[in-house]
């Protein structure tokens, strides 16, 4: 299953059931779990720990250098869970020592060709990042989250669980969950709910989120004031426990 035309470096670790197309090459300190498979003409490089039933695709190049200048060859890292789709010229970059030195991946996240996912990102589970889309460093993507064609991510932003970014929007600050994002200058612009229903949420709790949101965004409101009303409902609506962490917890201001 490993192609005698893969060049595998002798300290890389290769779980059983890996598949390895010819002209691959595995660098020095790369893991890769059982049942992980890899196209032709992929690179991977190391350190990299990339867990079980994987697929990379052709021309990916992983866990290469972080594209930073103040990067100086340290020996960080770049971790991917299980289950994940890589596709075509798909570029994964490992993390900085300013910037934890680590690059995580969760479980079950679909890259399609040509995403970037900068250095010192995390990416939770159920993520779709869709062609050309991109991460700069130091991005956290939460749970179930879209990120559309040609979407573009600035630096330390924060972009919520089960939100959809619309194709071309550059965003520039923290997203909330649940929202969906659109424009080049990204504006919010309702919530997510065809996202939320896929996702198996009741129409109760939908109707709480859209209330929520009309709290944050359509009240002309400060966001303090917001939180303030919104934490008054708490007790009966555990949904919006989501929006008040995701505001107190921003750091870049929310996107509006």
């Amino acid at each position: 299953m490993i192609s005698e035309h893969a060049v595998i470096h002798p300290t890389a670790k290769i779980a059983e059931n890996v598949s390895i197309g010819p002209g691959t090459i595995i660098g020095a300190d790369v893991e890769i779990g059982e049942g992980t498979w890899i196209g032709p003409h992929a690179v991977i490089q190391g350190p990299t720990f990339i867990g079980k039933n994987n697929k990379i695709f052709q021309f990916s190049s992983i866990g290469d250098a972080p594209q930073d200048k103040t990067y100086n060859n340290e020996p960080t890292t770049l971790h991917i869970g299980d289950n994940n789709v890589i596709r075509e010229f798909c570029t994964i970059s490992r993390g900085t020592l300013k910037g934890g030195g680590k690059t995580t991946i969760g479980n079950n996240n679909f890259f399609m060709a040509y995403t970037h996912v900068g250095h010192d990102c995390h990416l939770e589970d159920h993520i779709t990042m869709v062609s050309y889309s991109a991460l700069s460093g130091h991005v956290h993507i939460e749970n179930y989250a879209i990120i559309g064609g040609y979407a573009a991510i600035h630096q330390f932003v924060r972009i919520g669980a089960y939100c959809f970014i619309g194709r071309a929007t550059y965003v520039g600050k923290d997203v909330l969950p649940y929202l969906m994002i659109s424009g080049y200058d990204a504006y919010t612009c309702g919530l997510n709910v065809v996202g939320l229903k896929r996702a198996g949420f009741s129409s109760p709790s939908i109707d709480v989120l859209r209330r929520a949101y009309k709290t944050i965004f359509r009240k002309g409101l400060t966001t303090q004031q917001a939180v303030a009303e919104l934490e008054s409902i708490q007790q009966e609506n555990p949904e919006v426990i989501a929006f008040i962490d995701a505001i107190q917890s921003s750091t870049r201001g929310i996107q509006r």
